[in-house]
């Protein structure tokens, strides 16, 4: 049985939908110009067969309208006005005007279909000043009110379509924001620990060969554990990428459920982790577990990589509708190393960013006692409080 979603009508695109437009147009004026083909002769047979000609170019015209909007417009109301005056046979053929007039205004050209339709409305004009008795005043301000009323629709559509494009955009950024967030806390993470471990590891072997090869092998074998740790979530970050029809990622979302793996990747590295827990911490919404992770494995980063510390204390306080994350260490600054290159990192902001996209804070700086001191408080309401602003 066919599924609702595949029995539902889709309507043409692209240049199919232009060349429906233009048949479906060419119908409609068809049948409202038999008349010039059936009954008594007003005019010879070769003007009749011309201004079919002339029907036919007018409504065909719009099968270029989605690529040259302007162009289209142009020939379809040329076409028109020479149909107006040669044929003795009035016929629905203003349409292909009305209609082009507005696919000019939806294209966003408002002052190619201001003149268009000024043009026209000129040359109607003067054909009733002249004495054409098809068009009085009455006639001629209704076509003004048609062609304004087709111009401010149009113009309508293309704010409309403007405004949907922009919010497709918005939210493409905030997507791509969001997984390079993702990147830079699993990627940053553990290639921290794994730098720590490696120049560990060839410093003691460098001393002493024999002394340092179960300390170089013990670092070595840290650094096995958070490669595959690394390359294990770099997978299921990059799983939204996926293509349709891929499998999904089956590893579960980080969260302070595997604040153990991190304490004990610190440890690996030298880093003295102690976690203290105040209230219901768990199980928390998924937004807020993930972000309170990704902030205490940014901070472990931070520390490892810059803070020169030897411990590290997390405090997760879960206090009626927030939970508050603070990490501090005993580090003494970042430490000299002339072999560093590259921009510094954004580890902080990111974890700002995460804060705010939830409706929370964090703050970072030097603890009263020394070191340094990283606090993040998120609400635990499980849909998000406010827009991150724009920079």
């Amino acid at each position: 049985m066919p599924s609702p979603a595949r029995s539902r009508l889709r309507l043409p695109r692209g240049r199919a939908a232009d060349a429906a437009l233009a048949s479906g147009l060419f119908l409609v004026v068809g049948l409202g110009t038999l008349r010039s083909l059936i009954g008594a002769r007003e005019e010879p047979w070769a003007v009749t067969a011309a201004n079919w000609v002339l029907v036919a170019v007018a409504c065909g015209a719009l099968y270029f309208s989605s690529r040259r909007p302007v162009a289209a417009a142009s020939v379809a109301a040329l076409a028109t006005a020479v149909y107006y005056v040669t044929s003795a046979y009035d016929g629905p053929l203003l349409l292909a005007v009305v209609v082009a007039l507005f696919l000019v205004a939806a294209a966003g050209r408002l002052h190619a279909a201001v003149v268009i339709a000024a043009l026209c409305l000129i040359g109607t004009a003067l054909g009733t000043i002249r004495g054409n008795g098809d068009v009085n005043q009455v006639a001629l301000f209704m076509l003004t009110g048609w062609f304004v009323a087709m111009i401010t629709l149009g113009g309508l559509r293309h704010s409309h379509l403007a405004r949907a494009r922009e919010t497709e955009e918005r939210a493409a950024t905030q997507e791509r924001l969001r997984i390079a967030r993702e990147l830079h806390d699993v990627v940053g993470h553990h290639l921290s620990l794994i730098n720590v471990q490696s120049t560990a590891a060839l410093r003691r072997l460098t001393k002493d060969p024999a002394a340092g090869a179960d300390q170089a092998t013990e670092a070595l074998g840290a650094v096995k554990d958070a490669s595959r740790e690394a390359l294990r979530e770099l997978r299921a970050t990059l799983g939204v990428l996926r293509e349709a029809g891929e499998a999904a990622p089956t590893a579960p979302a980080p969260g302070l459920g595997r604040l153990g793996e991190l304490t004990d990747a610190a440890g690996a590295a030298g880093l003295a982790v102690t976690v203290h827990r105040t209230g219901d911490t768990g199980p928390l919404p998924v937004e807020a577990d993930l972000a309170a992770y990704r902030i205490v494995q940014e901070s472990l980063t931070n520390v490892a990589r810059h803070a020169r510390a030897t411990r590290a204390d997390i405090h997760l306080d879960a206090d009626g509708g927030r939970l508050t994350v603070t990490v501090t260490d005993d580090g003494r600054g970042p430490a000299a190393d002339p072999a560093r290159t590259g921009p510094p990192g954004s580890g902080i902001t990111g974890m700002r960013e995460r804060a705010r996209a939830l409706g929370g804070d964090l703050t970072a700086g030097p603890a009263p006692g020394g070191g340094f001191s990283v606090r993040a408080t998120l609400p635990l309401a499980r849909t998000t409080a406010k827009e991150e602003p724009r920079r």
